[in-house]
């Protein structure tokens, strides 16, 4: 397991968090964290306090929306906040040309391209949340307001 924190996007997310907070780390899992609920059966923690790091394409641009592990992120609110009329996910193609990340190991940090960040207020909930850290079986452990601090995120209402 200590191999995946060689890995060049594992490598990549823990550098980033370290430049941010020396005490921020990357965690290995003994099991997969590719789904919310399977993140948050490895964590021993609710589903809510996994962060979902979803790819959006708005028209002619794409940005990241992070989204608690029990909620959806809402397309309606998604256009009426962009002002946009055509936001659609992005496919798995978009989703590494983008972020450099592979569906279900995708951070919020560390993309390979430049891009906005919306994080849903739901996620305050908690007082500590995990996001992936590059790799389906590594996380990182975060506050909320550091992960917004972190990504230069937006916060926004995009859940249901």
């Amino acid at each position: 397991m200590e191999t995946l924190l060689k890995k060049e996007t594992v490598k990549r997310v823990q550098e980033f968090i370290k430049k941010f907070d020396s005490k921020l780390e990357v965690l290995v899992l003994d099991s997969t964290a590719r789904t919310a609920k399977d993140a948050a059966n490895s964590l021993k923690c609710e589903v809510g306090a996994i962060v979902k790091s979803l790819l959006f394409k708005a028209e002619d641009s794409f940005l990241i929306c992070l989204i608690a592990g029990d909620r959806k992120c809402s397309l309606n609110k998604l256009k009426k906040i962009l002002q946009k009329k055509d936001v659609s996910m992005a496919n798995a193609d978009e989703v590494k040309e983008n972020t450099g990340f592979s569906i279900g190991g995708v951070a919020p940090v560390a993309h390979t391209i430049s891009l906005n960040v919306l994080v849903d207020k739901s996620l305050n909930r908690f007082p500590y949340i995990f996001a992936a850290a590059g790799h389906p079986n590594c996380v990182f452990k975060i506050t909320y307001n550091e992960l917004v601090k972190i990504t230069k995120g937006s916060e926004k209402e995009i859940s249901e």
